[in-house]
């Protein structure tokens, strides 16, 4: 029959041609289904650190801040600082910041880097350009035809009429679920 026909040849083809596509949104919907539990875009440690300490923060000039960041391997990494409150000192580098409590010496080191892979798909999740946006939407047209399609693949017990109608009304059962318990 050519419907069957057809309809297997789209649903082959569709998914051959969005599998990655498939896999940017699968991945970057992990990312920020946990995004409670850990930061999707970037891995962030702090590390307690001990610097001299300073009896007023006239004496934190630049070459001062630079020797500080010298002592954690930094030196090269300055960008500015500043004196967010009483007694502390903020210097942002390249891959963080620097605060320091300079009256006591005790301070942290916050170090920023991108989260490999998970950076990536979020940025293309979060659709940063036009062009972007409209291959999105025909992704999403894409998905609802293979789910559409997917529904005819296989004939007899197995298929819609069979075992995959029940498989069918579950999978949209659960959703409908979730809807209620959390409207």
């Amino acid at each position: 029959m050519k419907i069957y026909k057809l309809n297997r040849f789209l649903h082959r083809d569709l998914g051959y041609l969005f599998v990655g596509m498939i896999i940017v949104y699968a991945l970057s919907g992990i990312a920020l289904n946990h995004k409670n539990d850990f930061n999707p875009n970037y891995i962030i440690t702090k590390e307690k650190i001990t610097t001299n300490n300073y009896a007023s923060k006239e004496l934190i000039s630049k070459a001062e801040a630079l020797k500080i960041l010298e002592k954690l391997n930094e030196k090269d990494s300055y960008k500015k600082h500043y004196f967010p409150k009483k007694d502390f000192v903020k210097i942002f580098i390249h891959s963080g910041s620097v605060y320091i409590n300079y009256k006591t010496g005790q301070g942290i080191i916050e170090k920023i880097k991108k989260r490999p892979v998970f950076f990536e798909v979020n940025f293309l999740h979060y659709n940063p350009g036009k062009l972007w946006v409209w291959f999105s939407d025909i992704f999403c047209i894409a998905l609802i035809l293979l789910a559409i399609s997917g529904l005819f693949i296989l004939k007899g017990k197995n298929g819609i009429k069979g075992r995959g109608a029940w498989l069918t009304s579950i999978g949209i059962v659960i959703p409908v679920i979730f809807l209620f318990l959390y409207l």
